[in-house]
């Protein structure tokens, strides 16, 4: 369908894999609503897709969700697990007003390098200028610098602090050349509960402590630089972080945008670039990263290049199963719904929504501003604290604890027998069974029942005297 495939396609002979064949429309109708806007399709949605003749609906679709009220929120809940908003790092009304920044930044399709700049540069009060909340989680000057380096670099650099890497580029004197771009930021409190004011002083060193030298700011790839005394070192910074030529932005953020559709980064994990952990595919990282600069970062258009690509709308069921083949992506890799997802999943199918408190009732679980950690399905499925802005705060492993909520929590159980719930209604309105089948099916799955899952469910409704 486009250069993705070349590449991929390309790796897949030099490797001897077989790629799947395009999934059912099923399938995609419900892929790709999930992973644009974070929700199931309804009955309808599936309904009027596969009645659609034209050859070219699936882009049709594609374009269509990218506009969706869902989306921009959605989206804008992955960035806020990287920035880490919390209540008590950024406080409660911090969280809401920063959450409504990147939304809005979503909803804009503001370009990435403009984003990026605003939050590295940003300054004033957290309440009129909420991106300046980046300074309140990354409250320090080295929580400052390593958060930077690894959401827009990529790179892991706590270990630098204390000794040079062994086996990678990164050396103490780097570290702490970078952290002097960081060392004059300023936070003081301002005179509404909560507030803290952002700015750059004029002042402010960082020593080397193993050698005892003064640092000057360090750019990755273009050394040490002087800057004006006047000069915030932080604007300098950024100016070089979102150059074309910069050999990790782009790639960094392509990966990431991969990885949210994909289920796995092409580096992997996504926030681990590093000389020892290259990209399982460095030809089609590079067209992607080349792709998206040349759009000057449009992430609606890198997005939208990925999800039209075979590759993405391949079936997950693989030509020939092969140890490891999913790194290379022969086919799609099947991949967990986020806790939010399945929340919100759980609640469309049996007809029962969530009131979250101190939210606006309708709101979804996709669209939080904050964790909810108190909620049961939330909790046990992983939404993350938003401790750290490491990916690995969210589990993706499947674990016990998992089983035993889907087969046996009450969250669940009290969804499905809710009195105002889909269950309740069908039964009390005499619903045919075979009806609800179908109906449940096309909730969850965007399909009705095979044959085989059919029999097996009537089977188990004969053998019930009560039908509910």
């Amino acid at each position: 369908a486009n250069y993705i495939d070349k590449h991929v396609h390309t790796k897949l002979r030099q490797m001897q894999f077989l790629p799947s064949d395009l999934c059912s429309d099923n399938e995609f109708v419900r892929r790709v609503h999930l992973d644009v806007i974070g929700r199931l399709p309804t009955v309808i949605e599936v309904e009027t897709f596969l009645s659609d003749k034209h050859d070219n609906k699936r882009a049709q679709l594609i374009d269509i969700l990218l506009e969706r009220p869902e989306y921009a929120p959605f989206w804008a809940q992955k960035w806020g697990d990287l920035l880490r908003l919390h209540p008590e790092a950024v406080s409660a009304r911090g969280v809401h007003k920063f959450n409504r920044w990147l939304v809005k930044t979503f909803q804009n399709n503001m370009r990435y390098d403009r984003f990026a700049y605003k939050l590295v540069t940003a300054s004033g009060s957290t309440f009129s200028h909420p991106q300046a909340n980046y300074y309140r989680t990354a409250a320090n000057m080295s929580d400052a610098l390593e958060t930077t380096a690894q959401i827009f670099l990529g790179s892991r650099l706590a270990c630098a602090k204390c000794h040079n890497h062994p086996f990678e580029r990164w050396t103490q004197d780097n570290y702490y050349g970078l952290a002097a771009v960081f060392q004059r930021v300023q936070r003081k409190p301002g005179t509404r509960k909560d507030e803290l004011f952002i700015s750059s002083r004029g002042d402010g060193e960082v020593t080397q402590p193993r050698t005892g030298k003064t640092m000057q700011p360090y750019l990755p790839g273009q050394g040490y630089v002087e800057i004006p005394e006047e000069s915030d070192r932080r604007a300098v910074f950024a100016s070089w972080l979102i150059q074309p030529n910069n050999p990790w932005f782009a790639r960094v953020e392509a990966n990431r945008i991969w990885a949210a559709v994909m289920g796995r980064g092409i580096v992997e994990p996504i926030d681990d670039f590093r000389d020892s952990n290259p990209p399982i595919n460095a030809p089609l990282l590079n067209a992607l990263a080349e792709d998206f600069t040349k759009h000057q970062f449009d992430r609606q258009h890198l997005l939208r290049t990925i999800l039209n690509s075979h590759t993405y709308q391949a079936s997950a069921k693989p030509v020939e199963a092969k140890e490891g083949d999913e790194r290379f992506f022969p086919h799609y890799p099947a991949h967990r719904l986020k806790a939010e997802q399945l929340l919100d999943a759980i609640n469309d199918v049996t007809g029962v929504p969530e009131n979250f408190p101190g939210l606006p009732i309708g709101t979804r679980a996709t669209a939080l501003p904050g964790p909810f950690l108190k909620h049961p399905l939330l909790k046990t499925f992983g939404m993350p604290a938003r401790i750290t802005a490491c990916a690995c705060e969210r589990p993706t492993d499947p674990q016990l604890s998992h089983a035993l909520e889907l087969m046996n929590g009450k969250f669940i159980h009290d969804k499905i027998a809710h009195p105002k719930g889909r269950i309740k209604q069908w039964l009390n309105k005499g619903t045919q069974s075979e009806k609800i089948i179908t109906e449940l099916y096309m909730l969850a799955l965007s399909r009705i029942p095979t044959r085989k899952e059919r029999e097996a469910i009537n089977d188990y409704l004969t053998d019930k005297p009560n039908r509910e």
